[in-house]
């Protein structure tokens, strides 16, 4: 497993980027120096739990979704980071929307997702009793 403070500073940097934040604007909003950002996402400093908590309220995350790291073992690192980077990113398109917008968007991805399905079922191959 990679060094613990390496991990946490790759998140905070996918969070940051799926987010559309530069470093120096992640630094603006929690009130912490360009540099000091930048030695945290790159694992070379220690955070201590008060700059953690100015960088999660930066974010607008839980602090679960800080330490929800992938398994490294899975050889999956990048479909997951790219999956995880995706969602984060319609999470933050939707965020300042109105209930009804989102509840109209939800219905449409749901929509999609239930053609995607019957489009692939429909190109199976049947397999059954004869």
């Amino acid at each position: 497993m990679k060094d613990f403070k390496r991990l946490v500073g790759e998140q905070i940097r996918n969070i940051r980027k799926a987010k559309g934040y530069t470093q120096e604007s992640l630094a603006d909003k929690s009130g912490l120096s360009f540099t000091y950002i930048s030695d945290i996402e790159r694992g070379t400093r220690n955070i201590s739990l008060d700059s953690l908590e100015k960088i999660i309220q930066a974010l607008d995350i839980r602090p679960a979704e800080l330490f929800d790291f992938p398994d490294d073992s899975a050889n999956n690192y990048g479909d997951f980071n790219d999956k995880r980077l995706l969602i984060e990113s319609l999470k933050s398109l939707l965020m300042e929307r109105r209930v009804e917008e989102i509840q109209f968007i939800h219905k449409v991805a749901r929509e999609f997702v239930n053609t995607v399905d019957q489009t692939n079922n429909e190109h199976r191959p049947y397999i059954g009793k004869k």
